[in-house]
């Protein structure tokens, strides 16, 4: 990633670090340790990595406070007290520097009702429907569908392809990326004989400040009330959140989970990958649900951890799947013995 050149001693002092090196050396560009470069700066956090800095590349690299090398190198090192926050600040202050806001680009449609604050941007072939707000700083990016009185907040960032449809509110500092649908109807139907009625989804989505959304996530719209996902939640690509769920806050989901309509996920949760989480059960906070798990019913106690189809507590799973690779020599001791004992 290009940056605006500037010398190691300029990034010592936006990262609070201490340099050890040349101060004046030039820095133009943000990358990887593994990766052969000149002029970068780096990172260096998990030890494995420790041999990149003896590649010949002279760089600038961040690295842990308490960090003693050990082989002598030319890079210069930054020390600081938190490598990987310290790096994700400076990933987030180039990459907004980035953002172009000011202006509504003549190929995107923007109805005459939309209250639209200073400094938003809307790319081309863009919708914004009748009746949207939208705060100051917001980018909408190219071919995004805004529906009908949808409101969106401050420091927005809406990704390329995204669909929010009417009513959904969502809060300031939230990120949506492409093609992730927010508001489609929930999957609300009645048997009627051998048919299948729909029941009509007049709901909305609440999204609240601080939430990301990664990209082909799909969140419904509720039967009634608000499907709800609260502050600092963090859901990853191709997650399904279902009519009427509520997402507690700071709560992180992984790829391709699914929760059913009407499920509560408590705050601080963490959900791995592929997870399935069944309709109307609550989970208790802070719980850790481990990948391809499926959680059936309700989880009472907060901080717990679970694994397994249908979950069970990690501990317990670990011991079971240990007597479970074991099965055929279990089995053909309890074999060996009946044909002993004959």
């Amino acid at each position: 990633m290009k940056i605006v050149s500037q010398s190691a001693s300029d990034i010592a002092v936006l990262t609070d670090g201490r340099l050890e090196g040349d101060g004046n050396r030039n820095v133009n560009s943000l990358g990887k340790i593994e990766l052969p470069s000149t002029n970068s700066l780096c990172f260096l956090a998990n030890p494995k990595y420790e041999k990149y800095l003896y590649s010949g590349y002279s760089r600038t690299i961040l690295v842990e406070e308490g960090f003693t090398p050990s082989q002598k190198s030319d890079n210069t090192l930054i020390y600081v007290d938190d490598v990987y926050g310290k790096f994700s600040e400076l990933l987030d202050k180039y990459s907004k520097s980035k953002e172009e806001f000011h202006f509504v680009d003549e190929l995107s449609s923007v109805d005459d009702s939309a209250k639209i604050a200073l400094n938003v941007g809307v790319g081309k072939f863009s919708v914004v429907s009748k009746g949207v707000t939208i705060g100051a700083k917001t980018s909408i990016k190219d071919q995004v569908f805004i529906g009908e009185d949808v409101m969106i907040g401050e420091n927005v960032v809406i990704h390329p392809g995204v669909r929010v449809l009417s009513n959904s509110i969502i809060g300031n500092n939230v990120a949506i990326h492409s093609n992730a649908v927010i508001g489609c109807d929930g999957f609300g139907f009645s048997p009627k004989g051998n048919e299948y009625h729909k029941i009509p989804q007049i709901g909305n989505v609440v999204i609240e400040d601080n939430v990301e959304i990664g990209s082909g996530t799909t969140i419904d719209r509720a039967t009634l009330g608000s499907t709800i996902i609260r502050r600092g939640v963090k859901l990853d690509n191709l997650i399904q959140i279902g009519h009427n769920v509520i997402i507690g806050k700071n709560a992180v989901i992984a790829a391709q989970s699914g929760v059913a309509g009407s499920s509560e996920i408590g705050e601080g949760s963490m959900l791995g990958g592929q997870v399935g989480i069944s309709g109307h059960i609550k989970i208790a906070p802070y719980s850790q649900i481990q990948a391809k798990s499926g959680v059936a019913s309700s989880i009472k106690e907060k901080g717990k951890k679970w694994y397994g189809y249908p979950t069970i507590s990690y501990t317990s799973y670990l011991k079971s799947y240990a007597i479970f690779k074991r099965l055929p020599q279990i089995l053909k001791r309890i074999s060996d013995l009946e044909k002993r004992d004959k």
